[in-house]
């Protein structure tokens, strides 16, 4: 997340996930969302809160959030998807079925009335809306249950006030379920007092005081039940879209690492290539013996590069066998497979010698230098260090008029110190050393990246005596790091 971006943006960061009552029940890392290919299903809205109980997933105007999988494959579960779809439709029912039980036992009792079933309807009849309007049902309640007591006769539809309690408590804040809680509980204590349902005033009290409280109860376990689920819903979310962030991530890494690696080859192998068949075409006619001999160091990069090419893209083959069925039929023979042909190993610091033999096969004369006792380097390490000579190399035989070139390899455990030095003209102090044209592309960006991957630094510019000089720092034993560089 940005510093200029407002509390609870999706922009990206560490977001806390809340309940209703503003408490932080945990955190997710969220990432901007990967841009996807054409073709491929539309990127997942961006996360929103957590809802903070079950009215959320069933308010007018918003849409549903599903349950996981786990828990809707449960009859359980297809009962609580079926009631937060269709609140109004589920609550009518129930309502419609208390009715049905109150009415008959009213007209068993003494206060069967024409104005006690149409109190005892309206207590009931309210309870269709109470998970859209838990707060206004629940007065709504209280108001008539008051004219009831006012009236002087006890229902069994009373129970209606209970059910709105539990309503609030789940859907509510807190401090609106302990209002709640009180009113209802002032309630009781007057009908214990009017009345006395359980034969005496003190077994009356407690009787309904213990209903009221197992009401309350009762909704903030379900209230606590649903923040949990609402949040496992979230989490579950948050971690595939991390999950598809985290593959285009890697996805964009390996892009970058295949980009530099055929950057290398091929701008190294063109250029060796390209200064050849220019000297043989120079010397065709006055030393065809020496064009011959050129163009045969042509026809050798050549086929370096090729092999070089082909270990690299080699490991982006699957040579699992195909899914589709044989046209020939289930009974057809198997073709069998040639074998794979063994992919050569990378480069490294032992295939310099080779290298620079082909630099000078140009007519750019290659000093290479070994200093210090060699200590092992990794496979990873030793590419590095082929490829950082491989480039500047490259970058002199190209861009400078130079004569001379000299590489030094100094190992001082735990690091390796790699410098490329020409000879080409001096920068004078009237005019700035421009850099070449290619300079200016990724050769020196692709030798930084390679380096920072082995917590190294990389200095590329104009040496002070004049030409170009690359130097650069290795430590194989903390891979991983964000090495410095500049140029």
């Amino acid at each position: 997340m940005t510093p200029g971006d407002p509390p609870g943006s999706s922009a990206g960061g560490t977001l806390p996930v809340s309940d209703h009552e503003g408490q932080t029940l945990g955190t997710i890392t969220e990432f901007p969302a990967p841009p996807r290919p054409p073709g491929q299903q539309a990127a997942l809205p961006a996360p929103a809160q957590v809802p903070s109980s079950p009215a959320a997933f069933s308010s007018p105007g918003r849409t549903a959030l599903q349950p996981p999988d786990e828990i809707t494959r449960s009859l359980f579960g297809r009962g609580r998807l079926v009631a937060r779809t269709h609140p109004l439709a589920i609550d009518a029912l129930v309502a419609v079925v208390l009715l049905a039980l109150c009415t008959t036992w009213l007209t068993q009792t003494g206060f069967a009335s024409f104005r006690a079933g149409v109190v005892q309807a309206a207590l009931i009849a309210v309870l269709a809306a109470r998970r859209v309007w838990p707060a206004a049902v629940f007065l709504l309640a209280c108001a008539i249950a008051f004219a009831q007591w006012l009236l002087g006769f006890p229902l069994l539809g009373d129970v209606a006030l209970l059910i709105a309690l539990y309503t609030v408590t789940a859907h509510q804040s807190r401090a609106r379920a302990l209002l709640a809680a009180g009113v209802l509980e002032a309630g009781a204590v007057m009908a214990a007092v009017r009345w006395e349902p359980a034969g005496t005033l003190p077994r009356s009290t407690l009787f309904l005081t213990a209903t009221v409280v197992a009401a309350l109860f009762a909704g903030l376990t379900a209230a606590s039940g649903s923040r949990y689920l609402a949040w496992m819903d979230e989490r579950a979310r948050r971690l595939e879209i991390e999950r598809d962030q985290q593959a285009a991530i890697a996805a964009a890494a390996e892009r970058t690492r295949i980009a530099r690696e055929l950057h290398d080859i091929v701008s190294h192998s063109l250029s060796v290539v390209i200064t050849l068949a220019d000297a043989a075409a120079v010397v065709s006619r006055a030393d065809p013996g020496r064009a011959v001999e050129a163009m045969t160091d042509v026809s050798e990069v050549g086929r370096h590069a090729l092999s070089d090419m082909r270990a690299m893209l080699g490991v982006l083959r699957t040579d699992e066998p195909s899914a589709d069925p044989d046209p020939k039929g289930p009974q057809a023979p198997k073709r069998p497979q040639a074998p794979q042909a063994p992919q050569p190993p990378q480069p490294g610091v032992a295939q310099l010698g080779a290298l620079v033999e082909r630099i000078r096969a140009t007519g750019l004369a290659v000093d290479l230098t070994v200093e210090g006792t060699p200590f092992p380097l990794g496979a990873a390490a030793e590419l590095t260090a082929y490829r950082i000579v491989q480039e500047a190399l490259t970058n002199t035989l190209r861009h400078a008029t130079a004569e001379n070139a000299w590489v030094t390899i100094s190992y001082d455990e735990p690091e390796l110190r790699i410098r490329v030095a020409d000879d080409g003209p001096p920068a004078t102090p009237a005019v700035p050393p421009a850099a070449p044209a290619a300079r200016q592309g990724h050769g020196i960006d692709g030798m930084r990246e390679r380096a920072a991957l082995h917590s190294g630094a990389l200095r590329a510019g104009p040496a002070a005596g004049g030409g170009w000089l690359v130097e650069a720092t290795l430590r194989p034993g903390t891979t991983g790091g964000l090495g410095s560089a500049s140029g």
